[in-house]
């Protein structure tokens, strides 16, 4: 940033060196991509190991077979990521984010390439993660999902923040003329 700090769990991560960051993303920090970033060369389970494993953590077999299991995908364990359809894919990386419980998750539309009954059940998900300790910040074109979900809303519009307000407050009285577009449907 041109200026303040960025801090996780009480830490500057710009007063840390790379190996520090690195250490402190693996064991605080998930993320959903919107382009999944699956390893091709590993199948859905062993995607779903591989932060446990990098941790250093045991039974990440179990663990990461019960968290596909939670996603749906009990029965594409040793599938590999070119063998999964769109919506899969987006389910495997989210077990892969989920599995290790992170205190911290970065989620760029993490529903957006799945069927509405998928879509759902990742929501709930997502908010029972958040229910367990995670920060969640997400971001969603996505209205509706919005409402359902969200307790704050930081609106950004060409780059810049123009709301940043409770969910409750947003929804009920949006300031900026793009947030009343968006919420109309005017701009998704």
């Amino acid at each position: 940033p041109g200026s303040g700090s960025v801090r996780i769990a009480s830490q500057d991560i710009f007063a840390l060196d790379e190996d520090r960051r690195a250490q402190l993303r693996g064991e605080k920090v998930g993320f959903v991509f919107q382009s999944f970033q699956l390893l091709p060369a590993l199948t859905a389970l062993e995607n779903v190991m591989l932060p446990l494993e990098l941790a250093g953590l045991r039974g990440a077999r179990e663990q990461a077979a019960a968290m596909l299991a939670r996603v749906g995908l009990a029965h594409r364990l040793g599938h590999y990521p070119r063998h999964l359809s769109g919506g899969e894919q987006q389910r495997v990386a989210l077990a892969r984010a989920f599995v290790g419980e992170p205190k911290l998750l970065f989620a760029d539309e993490p529903t957006a390439n799945l069927a509405p009954v998928s879509a759902r059940a990742i929501e709930q998900l997502l908010l029972r993660l958040h229910g367990n300790g995670t920060t969640l910040v997400m971001t969603t074109h996505n209205v509706a999902q919005a409402r359902r979900m969200a307790t704050r809303i930081v609106f950004v519009d060409g780059g810049r923040v123009v709301e940043d307000r409770s969910a409750d407050e947003f929804f009920d009285r949006p300031e900026s003329a793009a947030a009343r577009a968006y919420l109309e449907g005017e701009t998704l």
